[in-house]
């Protein structure tokens, strides 16, 4: 899958949220999705979610 057609899933999944949800809803959906590409990232290797969270200690 492209970059296009996730960021299209994305839009229209977030659409869905803010029309049933309203903007707690919205938020939600913006929060959970956030965590989902942070966690698929550290799987695949993209994302250091452990350099993230240490900040600048080192």
């Amino acid at each position: 899958m492209t970059t296009s057609t996730l960021g299209l899933i994305a839009g229209l999944l977030l659409t869905i949220a803010i029309t049933t949800g309203g903007l707690l809803g919205l938020l939600l959906a913006v929060v959970l999705g956030t965590v989902g590409y942070l966690v698929g990232g550290h799987v695949d290797g993209e994302v250091d979610v452990r350099a993230m969270m240490r900040g600048r200690r080192e």
